[in-house]
C-alpha cells in the first residue's frame, strides 16, 4: 500500500509523515508530494519518494496519484481558490482508482457560518459526489495559530480580540496530524466524518492566563466590538479585506463555531490531547 501525502512540506503534512514512520510505515510505502521538490531533500533521504505536485498545476497531481493506494489531501491555504486547487486532486484520485481519500476540512464545515467553512464544505461535496471512499477529517483550530497572539500579547500584555465569551478546543498540529496518521493506516474508518478538537474548549481569559504562564509576564483579555477591533485593525495597517476575514473569523468564535469538543480526537490517537499551555511554549 503507497501513501500519497500532498503538501507534504508544509507544517502539517511533515508531521503526519513522521506519525506513519513512527507507527511502523516503511518509507518507500510514502509518496511526498510538494510543489517545490528541493524543499522536501530531507524527506528524500529518509527513503521516502519525492514528487512534484502543485495544486494549481493539474497534470502534476494526476502524474503524483497515479500508483498510489491512499491520498491524504491536506487543504490548500490559498483562501478563495481552494475548491478549484482540492477538485484537481480528488479529479486525479477517482481517475486513479485510489482506495481511500482522506481530507482535513474545517469543523462543521456543511453547516458553520464560519468565514472559512464554504471552501470545504463545497470540497466536501465534490469527495462525495466522486464516489472515492473517504474519511473527513474535521480540524479545529491549531493551537500553533496563536503564535502571533503570543508574541504581541508578551510584548503588549494585552490580547485583544472581539470574540467576546467565545471557546475555541484547539489542539497542537501533531495532535492533528497523529490523527490523520490513524485512518491513512487503519481499516475501518472509511465513511467517517470525524469531529475534531482538543479535549478543553478554553476561552480567551483563559488563552490570556496560558500566554502569561508561558510567557511570565501578565496578559489581559482585552474584549472588543466587532466596529473597535476593525477600528483597531484598520490603525494598525491592514487593508480592508483582511480587515473583514479577521474580525468575521472572530465573530465565528464569538457565536460558537469552534467550541465543541466530545473527545473523539483524543479517542483516535489514543492519548490526552496536548494541553494549551504546553502547546503555546512549544512555539514560544
Amino acid at each position: 500500500m503507497t501513501t500519497l501525502i500532498t503538501g507534504a512540506t508544509g507544517q502539517l503534512g511533515r508531521l503526519v509523515i513522521d506519525s506513519l514512520l513512527e507507527r511502523g510505515a516503511e518509507p518507500q510505502s510514502i509518496v511526498a508530494g510538494a510543489r517545490d521538490t528541493a524543499k522536501a531533500a530531507d524527506l528524500a533521504a529518509r527513503g521516502i519518494r519525492v514528487v512534484e505536485l502543485d495544486y494549481n498545476a493539474p497534470a502534476t497531481v494526476k502524474a503524483a496519484v497515479d500508483g498510489v493506494d491512499t491520498v491524504l489531501l491536506v487543504s490548500g491555504s490559498e483562501v478563495g481558490s481552494r475548491v478549484a486547487q482540492h477538485r484537481a486532486v480528488i479529479d486525479a484520485a477517482a481517475a486513479a482508482d485510489v482506495t481511500k481519500l482522506v481530507y482535513t476540512s474545517a469543523p462543521k464545515a456543511t453547516t458553520s457560518d464560519l468565514v472559512l467553512a464554504p471552501e470545504h464544505k463545497a470540497t466536501e461535496e465534490l469527495i462525495a459526489a466522486s464516489g472515492i471512499p473517504a474519511v473527513i477529517l474535521r480540524n479545529n483550530w491549531y493551537t500553533e495559530n496563536y503564535a502571533g497572539a503570543l508574541a504581541q500579547a508578551t510584548e503588549s500584555g494585552i490580547l485583544a480580540a472581539s470574540v467576546g465569551e467565545g471557546r475555541v478546543a484547539s489542539a497542537s498540529r501533531r495532535d492533528f496530524a497523529d490523527a490523520a496518521a490513524v485512518v491513512l493506516l487503519e481499516d475501518g474508518h472509511i465513511g467517517e466524518v470525524y469531529e475534531l478538537g482538543g479535549d478543553v474548549a478554553w476561552n480567551y481569559d483563559e488563552l490570556a492566563g496560558a500566554i502569561a504562564e508561558v510567557s511570565g509576564r501578565p496578559v489581559d483579555y482585552q474584549a472588543l466590538s466587532t466596529e473597535d477591533h476593525a477600528a483597531v485593525l484598520t490603525g494598525a495597517g491592514l487593508d480592508a479585506g483582511t480587515v473583514g476575514f479577521v474580525t468575521a473569523l472572530d465573530a465565528g468564535i464569538r457565536d460558537g463555531a469552534l467550541a465543541d469538543t466530545d473527545g473523539t480526537l483524543a479517542r483516535l490517537i489514543g492519548r490526552p490531547t496536548t494541553p494549551l499551555v504546553e502547546g503555546l511554549r512549544a512555539v514560544a
